[in-house]
C-alpha cells in the first residue's frame, strides 16, 4: 500500500487532493491510475483508506472509503537530541519516529560541530520536519512527531518543562540502569510515566558544565551500557528500551 501525508486542514471530506510533492511521487515514480488504493497520514491519528479518482498534471484526486482513527500514544516521549556532524541527524530523525517518539528538540551543544540560527536554523528545522514525514510514510505511524528549531541546552532548560521521567545518557559513575530508573518511577508513581524526555549528547558527550545543569534541571543520568556509543546508536539504545517498557 502507498501512503502520502496530508495535513489535517487538508483531510476534511470525502475528497482529498494531492499536490506538489505528493502529487509528483503520485505520477512520476510511482504512476497511479485511477482506481489504484492508496493511503493517507494525516500525523494526527487519521488513517485514510483512499482510492485514486482521476489525475491531472500535478494534482492527485482521491476518494476515501474508510478512516481509522488512532489514538495518540499513552506517553509522550521527547527526544532532546543533540545536533551531530554530517546527515546522521537525519538518520535519527527517521529512527526515532519508527520508536514512537513525539518530538524531537535538536540541541546545539558546545561540542556540537553543527552550529546555526536565525534563518538557517528554521531552514533545517523544515528539512527535518520532512525526514519526519517520509518516516511515517515508511512505517505507516499514525501520529507525526514535531521537530522543533535548534536550540542550545541553556535555552531549552530555561524553558522549564515538565516530564514525569526526565533521562540523560550519562558515562559518568554516578548512573543508573534505566530499567532501574523506570521501576523506580513506577513504584514511587503505581503507574507509567506520561511523558519523558531523553537527553543525548555530541561526539564527545556534553561538557561537564552542561551536563551538571541537564541534571539540575531534573534530568537522571543512565547508563547506556559498557561501551561508549555513538551519538546515534546511543539514541536509538535509548528509544529501544523506552518502547519496549511502553508497548510490553
Amino acid at each position: 500500500m502507498h501512503r502520502f501525508y496530508l495535513p489535517p486542514e487538508r483531510c476534511a471530506g470525502k475528497a482529498l487532493r494531492l499536490e506538489g510533492r505528493e502529487a509528483h511521487h503520485a505520477l512520476h515514480v510511482l504512476r497511479l491510475k485511477p482506481g489504484d488504493p492508496v493511503t493517507v497520514l494525516d500525523g494526527a491519528g487519521q488513517v485514510y483508506d483512499c482510492a485514486v479518482e482521476n489525475s491531472g498534471r500535478d494534482v492527485v484526486a482521491l476518494s476515501v472509503r474508510q478512516t481509522e482513527s488512532t489514538p495518540p500514544p499513552p506517553c509522550a516521549l521527547t527526544l532532546i537530541q543533540a545536533v551531530p556532524k554530517g546527515k546522521l541527524f537525519e538518520d535519527i530523525l527517521q529512527k526515532s519516529v519508527e520508536l514512537g517518539v513525539r518530538r524531537v528538540v535538536p540541541i546545539l551543544s558546545e561540542r556540537a560541530v553543527a552550529q546555526f540560527d536565525g534563518a538557517a536554523a528554521e531552514k533545517k528545522r523544515d528539512k527535518w520536519q520532512q525526514v519526519a514525514i517520509e518516516a511515517i510514510k515508511q512505517c505507516g505511524a499514525a501520529w507525526l512527531p514535531r521537530v522543533e528549531a535548534p536550540a542550545t541546552p541553556g535555552a531549552f532548560i530555561t524553558r522549564e518543562e515538565k516530564f514525569d521521567l526526565l533521562l540523560v545518557g550519562s558515562l559518568q559513575r554516578e548512573r543508573r540502569h534505566p530499567r532501574e530508573v523506570w521501576r523506580a518511577f513506577e513504584t514511587a508513581h503505581g503507574r507509567r510515566p506520561q511523558s519523558v524526555g531523553v537527553w543525548i549528547g555530541p561526539e564527545g558527550d556534553f561538557t561537564p558544565a552542561e551536563l551538571e545543569a541537564i541534571m539540575t534541571a531534573g534530568a537522571q543520568p543512565i547508563s547506556l551500557g559498557p561501551l561508549v556509543l555513538r551519538v546515534e546508536t546511543a539514541a536509538i539504545y535509548c528509544l529501544s528500551f523506552l518502547n519496549y517498557e511502553l508497548t510490553a
